[in-house]
Formats: C-alpha cells, structure tokens, sequence
C-alpha cells in the first residue's frame, strides 16, 4: 500500500487550519499543522514533508522568511504552495520569486486547494529520477564564475557582484546541478517554474538569452551554456563546490 503524501500546512487562523486539515486527511493525505514558524521548523526537523502549504501571514517569523529558509536548505527541496490574503500582485510575485512553486489567495474553496497540491506534486515528480542535483553545495565555482546559493548572488573572476533576477538565479543553479545534461524547455520550465510546458512558449528561451549576457557568453561561440538543436539547452562547464 503507498505511503500518503505528507503535507504540512502552516497557518495562525486556526478554524481555517483544521478546516484545511481535515479535508486533506479525508482526501487521503498525511497532515501536520503548525500555528508558526517555529512549530513548522520542528515538523520539518522530525518527518519527510512532501510539500508545504503556507500562508504568507504568520506572527512572528513571516511566510516569505519561512519560504526563504525552505529554499536556503541543502539537503531538502519540498515544493511550497503560498497562501496568500494580499489582493496586491507584487505580494504573489515576491513568493514566486523566494522560490515558491504555486499560489492561492484568499478565500479560497478547499477542493481548489486540494487540486493545485495534487497539480504541483504531480509537476515536482514527472521530471527523470536521474535529474537529481549533482552538488548540494552554498557555493558553487563554474570556470570565472561563483554562484553564492544562500545570498543568491553571483561573483565574476575579479569577485565583482553581479546582480540576479528571482527567475536568472532558479535557472542559472538549475544549470548548475545538472551540468552536462541535455535538460529540454518543459524540464527547465517545471524546475525553474513549477509549471508545464505550453505551445509556442518561449519564456526559458528569453531567460536564457538574459543570463547568457549576465555571464558575458557569446551565443555564436558558448563558453557556458549551449543550445542543442530541438531538444534544450546544456551547461557545459565544470561544476565544483566552492
């Protein structure tokens, strides 16, 4: 019989979290709730969590903090669902952009919560089984480059900063954890961006031109990342832990 996903659910509303709570256990899913950042700190410290819903608005340590630290951790990537009260955009784009893989503002319906869980683990484990980061490193050294992947930086020869977008950093350490892999758009746009493919886009193609001028890599002659013909793109530098 397989093991229930385990969800872990963070939210200081505690009605709407027992709510939430018993509709996922009677869907068939593993729950654990937290009121904080410290009690999902510790489920986190004791159990494997398959993905974390998590409202933006805590006491105390705040969601976006949260998610942020989620993010920073080495040994674990769980998807993360934002919940959000915000109607403003900036507040969703700022959660997308700490690395969260999908969000729900409130109010919202629980089935709605219980399909975009499903969607997002759905997404997370249709990538290959052999796609699995090659460092787990905080920095990571590719020919005159340094990737800092806790400040989320990015330092030249010369140790000049060199600014980064939310979306030019998740795909630059892509890159970085699968060097010398052919990775194609759909695989880039669901590990960068939690999300599937769709016809004619080509978000990942301008993402990429936009990080090739941040590395000062000519796309006639790649020194970093070069284009395969109909399948993707691929890193071709060395990668070691810094």
């Amino acid at each position: 019989m397989d093991t229930p996903d385990h969800i872990l659910v963070v939210d200081d509303d505690r009605q709407l979290l027992d709510l939430v709570a018993r509709y996922l256990a009677d869907s068939g899913l593993r729950v654990s709730p937290a009121r904080d950042a410290v009690q999902a700190r510790a489920v986190m410290a004791s159990a494997r969590i398959d993905l974390v819903v998590l409202d933006l608005m805590l006491p105390g340590e705040d969601g976006l903090s949260l998610c942020r630290w989620l993010r920073s951790r080495a040994d674990v990537h769980v998807p993360i669902l934002m919940l959000t009260a915000r109607a403003e955009e900036t507040d969703r784009v700022v959660g997308l952009e700490m690395g969260a893989d999908d969000y729900l503002a409130k109010p919202f319906a629980t089935r709605e919560l219980l399909a975009r869980i499903r969607a997002v683990l759905r997404r997370t484990r249709m990538l290959p089984p052999n796609l699995q980061p090659v460092h787990q490193a905080r920095a990571l050294r590719f020919g005159d480059w340094t990737l800092d992947t806790t400040a989320r930086h990015l330092l030249d020869a010369q140790g000049t900063l060199v600014s980064l977008t939310g979306g030019e950093f998740r795909l630059l350490r892509v890159l970085l954890d699968h060097p010398q892999r052919v990775l194609h758009r759909d695989q880039l746009l669901n590990l960068t961006q939690g999300r599937d493919t769709e016809a004619f886009d080509r978000s990942i193609d301008l993402l990429i031109s936009r990080l090739r001028q941040r590395l000062r890599d000519d796309p006639r002659e790649p020194r970093y990342i070069k284009t395969v013909r109909n399948e993707g793109y691929v890193l071709c530098a060395e990668v070691v832990a810094a």
